[in-house]
């Protein structure tokens, strides 16, 4: 029994700073598209990763995409995309998605994976601090 309830809180801490983790990158992402707004409204298609967003500082999570400034798609490939900023939350969006996304967000083999892409970051007018340079790619 011991041993049972030592495994259950080992995978809740666990679970609890990979969320911790997860909830520290998409600040540092949101705060750099986002410099000098004080709120950013954002909208997600994964009712899972509401809560990482709620706690985030200036972060107010809407339920319509219109009223986003930006959307992080984790499964959608029917939303309206048009003249919003668009972040993946998942490697098959960001594949579907790449001509238009400003980036992605996703974790593959236990690890975190960011990529910002070159092109879409300049027609939206997104400059980037030096901390998150390296993470850019040109040919995408």
């Amino acid at each position: 029994m011991k041993k049972l309830l030592f495994i259950l809180v080992t995978a809740l801490v666990l679970s609890a700073s990979a969320l911790e983790k997860e909830r520290r990158i998409y600040r540092t992402i949101l705060t750099a598209i986002f410099p000098d707004k004080q709120i950013i409204h954002v909208w997600l298609d994964n009712p899972k990763k509401r809560e990482i967003f709620e706690k985030i500082d200036r972060v107010k999570v809407v339920k319509n995409h219109k009223d986003a400034d930006i959307l992080i798609l984790y499964k959608s490939f029917d939303i309206p995309t048009d003249d919003k900023i668009v972040f993946a939350d998942g490697y098959l969006v960001f594949e579907h998605y790449k001509n238009k996304l400003v980036g992605g967000f996703y974790w593959q083999k236990g690890r975190p994976n960011l990529v910002f892409i070159k092109k879409n970051l300049k027609s939206h007018d997104i400059k980037l601090p030096e901390s998150l340079r390296e993470y850019i790619e040109d040919g995408m």
